[in-house]
């Protein structure tokens, strides 16, 4: 058997390599890091329906302009340059300004024990669990500032034996207590520390009793040796108003030149492979397979780093490392870019004319509205599933939640390795196999048992084997999606083609499917929302293959189809 290598297909295949491995320690993380730094998901949302949105102009614009002045190339190299330097500037990006205020502990003294509870609404299952693992000492000391009534001094002073203390009474009284941590508890969203002993004014250890009858209340200010126990008595508002704030704009304007300097290059990507591939534009899959593998081995050690770079005591993460590594790769891509040689093709004589009449046929119009379909899809599961991921944890256990990023970065490694990967290498069989529209309908399917399965999620280390499914849902959706969009573009006009569709799927489907999605994950939660998107995608299956049903079997539209110019193509594109 002769392995024969296409050299003129090698730097097309390293830019696939090192752009999704580049892309890889950035891009699935966005979301995320501006969470860390101060945004709800309905402001995230919306940030990514600007995106999305600028990338639906930016994507046909440049293809335009590089079909009519021949310049696909330095537009390419252009975007990545840009991309990259957008993407190194995220590092230094401000948090958004937090109102912090400090919760106070509720202490109690009867005649069972003396003690406080911490209460906190957002307060994690295993937070408990977190302190004891994170304190080496087994006894924390807390310094308490409470207010006292006469009542409160009456029995303290006649049962806790502070006599020195009950000469100058005062509203409030400040005592160090002593709290050992293997004699707390945890109940919903509360935590009850047992005090055995308080010392005042640095006196000797005192007893806190108090008798049956002669209770004492009373909310105090808390300040402990132990860091983790202070991090969970702040309380920090959510921003509402963060138009106000230049963080924010600062923040948009970062990300939105590295979304149109990423969409472009993207698509000028493929219209150069479709070019280099020329009457074998079924072998896109193999090319892509190098994005794939790319994207998967820098995506495993994307999440390693980030947990390891950052403190298990913080809910914070640093991603300063895998940022840094990310641009360093794609400035090694812009190299190998600029080795992809390409003849010049045909230029259309008139591009808007002949896009105008491309759009007019009734096959196309279901295609763009099957494009608009799983952008709306696709925006949930690139911009929140790891938002989803990272709110399970916080409920499952302190051990999760400490490799939530180890957890995410297997979760993309499988998502390519196991899942792209053999699809775009099997993507030409298969489309040769089903055709194009059987592939269509099969994604919308999979797609939506795909988020059915997140939506009955528990446990983040479960979603591993579900992305294997991602092969059907990313990787054969985008080789159908980019092959049948090469297939029927009329000649001359392959850039912009391809921007359009890029267009139609991010800039319509992506955008509208980040606002939704944004606004039901702060309304009805991670699950539900996933359950939801899931219930359209089936119906979204249903209908289309209804449609194509119909369509197929209309003898009128066989006849119209057999004069259209570009039958031929559009043909081959169903059949194939």
């Amino acid at each position: 058997m002769n392995l024969k290598i296409n050299k003129d297909l090698l730097p097309m295949k390293g830019h696939y390599f090192l752009w999704n491995a580049g892309t890889a320690p950035i891009v699935p993380f966005m979301s995320v890091y501006a969470r860390q730094l101060g945004l709800s998901s309905f402001i995230v949302g919306i940030i990514y329906t600007v995106l999305s949105f600028s990338g639906m102009l930016a994507k046909p614009l440049m293809g335009s302009l590089a079909d009519k002045f021949q310049c696909r190339k330095l537009i390419f190299l252009v975007a990545q340059c840009v991309a990259a330097a957008a993407f190194f500037s995220m590092i230094f990006l401000p948090p958004i300004p937090q109102t912090k205020s400090l919760a106070r502990a509720h202490f109690v003294c009867d005649a069972a024990e003396a003690g406080f509870e911490i209460c906190r609404d957002n307060l994690d299952n295993y937070a408990l669990t977190k302190i004891q693992s994170n304190v080496k000492e087994k006894d924390v000391i807390c310094t308490m500032d409470c207010p006292f009534k006469a009542r409160d001094w009456d029995i303290a002073c006649k049962y806790w034996n502070i006599s020195s203390s009950c000469e100058r009474k005062t509203s409030r009284i400040t005592f160090d207590a002593r709290v050992p941590l293997n004699h707390s508890f945890q109940i919903d969203t509360c935590i009850y520390f047992r005090t055995p002993s308080v010392t005042i004014k640095q006196a000797q250890d005192i007893e806190p009793f108090c008798p049956l009858y002669h209770q004492i209340t009373t909310d105090c200010d808390i300040n402990c040796n132990a860091q983790v126990i202070d991090n969970m008595m702040t309380t920090t508002e959510q921003v509402t108003n963060v138009s106000d704030y230049h963080q924010f704009w600062l923040l948009l304007m970062v990300y939105l030149i590295a979304w149109i300097g990423q969409a472009v290059t993207v698509s000028v990507a493929d219209t150069l492979c479709f070019q280099l591939l020329g009457h074998k534009p079924h072998k896109y899959g193999y090319q892509r397979m190098c994005g794939a593998l790319g994207w998967g081995i820098f995506s495993i050690i994307s999440g390693i780093l980030v947990d390891q770079f950052s403190n298990a005591d913080e809910t914070d993460k640093n991603y300063v490392p895998v940022f840094g590594m990310g641009v360093a790769v794609l400035l090694l891509c812009v190299v190998v870019s600029y080795q992809i040689q390409y003849s010049h093709q045909a230029i259309s004589s008139s591009i808007l004319k002949d896009m105008c009449r491309l759009l007019t046929n009734i096959r196309i119009l279901v295609f763009t509205l099957w494009c608009i379909c799983m952008g709306l899809c696709t925006a949930m599961m690139w911009n929140f599933l790891f938002w989803h991921l990272e709110d399970l944890a916080s409920k499952h256990s302190y051990e999760t939640q400490a490799c939530i990023k180890t957890i995410e970065g297997l979760v993309m490694g499988i998502q390519c390795l196991g899942g792209e990967l053999p699809f775009f290498f099997l993507s030409s069989w298969i489309l040769k196999r089903i055709g194009h529209v059987h592939a269509m309908s099969l994604v919308l399917l999979v797609m939506g048992v795909r988020f059915m399965f997140y939506s009955i999620l528990v446990n983040p280390w479960w979603t591993l084997p579900i992305e294997c499914l991602n092969g059907l849902t990313f990787g054969l959706f985008y080789a159908t999606m980019a092959s049948y969009a090469s297939i029927v573009a009329p000649p001359g006009t392959e850039t912009t083609t391809q921007g359009m569709v890029g267009a139609v799927f991010e800039g319509v489907g992506v955008s509208l499917g980040s606002f939704i999605a944004g606004l039901l994950l702060e309304e009805i939660g991670g699950s539900k929302t996933f359950r939801a998107f899931g219930i359209f995608a089936l119906v979204a299956c249903l209908i289309h293959a209804l449609v194509q049903y119909l369509i197929q079997g209309s003898e009128k539209f066989r006849k119209e189809n057999s004069h259209e110019q570009y039958g031929t193509f559009e043909s081959t594109a169903h059949n194939s």
